[in-house]
């Protein structure tokens, strides 16, 4: 499960009002919910697009901490999708990952990859006796 925070100022809720709405128009309907730290995320067991077999998405809340958005992508692999000649749908599956990541958090690939460097290099600064 892969966590992201919104760019300074910001909050998940003000930009995504409607969590579960934006996921199905990205992904497909809302099959159930699953727990994760304390808060409920949606399912979609069946996504739209082929290369995804199940999605699970959406807001995570901490006590004293900004809101942070919860997303899990299972996708089927290559030899997969060619022997189901499903392979055209990759970038389609891509492109949808990245609208739903920029909508929901306001940073694009890049500043999301920048953003989780920096998280794992502060980590590594950290003792882990501490």
């Amino acid at each position: 499960m892969e966590e992201y925070k919104m760019r300074r100022g910001e909050y998940l809720e003000e930009r995504v009002p409607d969590m579960e709405a934006t996921i199905e128009g990205y992904f497909g309907e809302i099959t159930g919910t699953e727990e994760y730290n304390g808060s409920d995320l949606y399912v979609v067991g069946s996504p739209d697009n082929p290369v995804f077999t199940r999605i699970v998405a959406g807001t995570v809340s901490y006590s004293g901490k900004k809101d942070k958005l919860a997303v899990h992508f299972e996708e089927r692999s290559l030899e997969e999708l060619m022997e189901a000649g499903e392979v055209d749908a990759a970038g389609d599956a891509n492109t949808a990952k990245n609208d739903f990541l920029l909508e929901c958090t306001g940073r694009d690939a890049k500043a999301r990859r920048e953003s989780m460097k920096r998280s794992v290099e502060d980590d590594a600064e950290t003792p882990d006796n501490v």
